[in-house]
């Protein structure tokens, strides 16, 4: 019955370690799409990168189709949005967060640009993975 009990005990501080790792790690990666968002609305595309992995690795999908690498995903960025008028005032409407490992999380959402030459919005799709105990964006697919 003492092993059970302890079994029990044990479980549970498992559970409670997990669900504030997981929420501190939701905590972590809301505070990086608050940071981005804050750097593009500033129109700071390089400090809006900073979100995502510094890689040639770093997958992006987007209407022109599959992009890898950091920095031409930042060159791609530049030329879809050379100027603060172009890049407008970024929202995010979050829809889902799913944990696929301990060091890996799924995000949905909606993104919108309020610009004085013309709103545009879609989905988003993105990828976060911990790397060197920082959350990074491994791969982004936004439409």
């Amino acid at each position: 019955m003492k092993r059970i009990n302890l079994m029990l005990i044990a479980l549970g501080i498992l559970i409670s370690v997990t669900a504030n790792a997981q929420s501190g790690d939701v905590a972590a990666i809301l505070d990086l799409l608050n940071k981005q968002t804050k750097a593009w609305n500033n129109g700071q595309i390089e400090k809006f990168m900073e979100g995502y992995w510094q890689s040639d690795s770093l997958m992006f999908i987007g209407k022109s189709g599959v992009t890898y690498g950091w920095q031409k995903t930042l060159d791609n960025y530049k030329k879809g949005y050379p100027d603060t008028a172009a890049m407008g005032k970024l929202d995010f409407n979050l829809l889902q967060f799913k944990s696929l490992s301990p060091t890996c999380y799924f995000v949905v959402g909606k993104w919108h640009l309020a610009r004085s030459i013309g709103e545009v919005g879609g989905v988003f799709t993105l990828l976060f993975r911990k790397i060197k105990k920082k959350w990074v964006i491994i791969a982004d697919h936004s439409s």
